[in-house]
């Protein structure tokens, strides 16, 4: 199955499941559904930062400084959460990401998505997948902060950080 053919759970903006459909249709219809964004440390603290792949679904070959991804059908975001992280890391064995928001993101094209938040420490040696993973390494605060004006970013995850931020800043 390719994952255009995943089923996912669509939901409404309360993120009550009102539906299934393919992944493929959920994106070109534009369809409410839900994601997981993880932010990886290393034992360092550093941050684990990526490039997708040119041929993924949505933003081909853009940075992002979270694992993550659509939570299937039936599936809770704790559990995508846990297997996302585990999948794009390409580690087992992974502590369970400790859940800290959820908010609904808006694509700006009358679209959007209920995203879950999360943090995790690796400590594994990580063997990103390549069909997900182009390129990567673990950043500091300081060199995640300078690229985020130089480097092209994936929309969604630079408005999950820039929330993931605030949220350590109330704290």
């Amino acid at each position: 199955m390719s994952s255009a053919d995943e089923i996912l759970d669509i939901v409404d903006e309360h993120d009550r499941v009102v539906g299934r459909r393919p992944r493929g249709e959920v994106y070109a219809e534009g369809l409410r559904h839900r994601c997981v964004f993880v932010q990886a440390r290393d034992a360092q603290g550093r941050i684990f930062v990526h490039r997708r792949t040119a041929d993924k679904l949505v933003f081909p070959s853009l940075y992002d400084m979270f694992v993550g991804g659509v939570v299937g059908a039936g599936e809770t975001y704790d559990d995508a959460a846990l297997r996302e992280a585990e999948e794009e890391l390409g580690v087992s064995g992974l502590p369970r990401p400790e859940f800290l928001f959820k908010f609904l993101y808006d694509d700006g094209a009358g679209g959007g998505w209920w995203s879950a938040v999360y943090e995790v420490r690796c400590e594994l040696p990580v063997r990103p997948q390549a069909e997900e993973v182009a390129w990567h390494a673990f950043v500091t605060e300081e060199e995640l902060r300078a690229r985020l004006p130089e480097w092209e970013w994936v929309p969604d995850g630079l408005d999950a950080h820039r929330r993931l931020a605030a949220h350590h800043e109330a704290r």
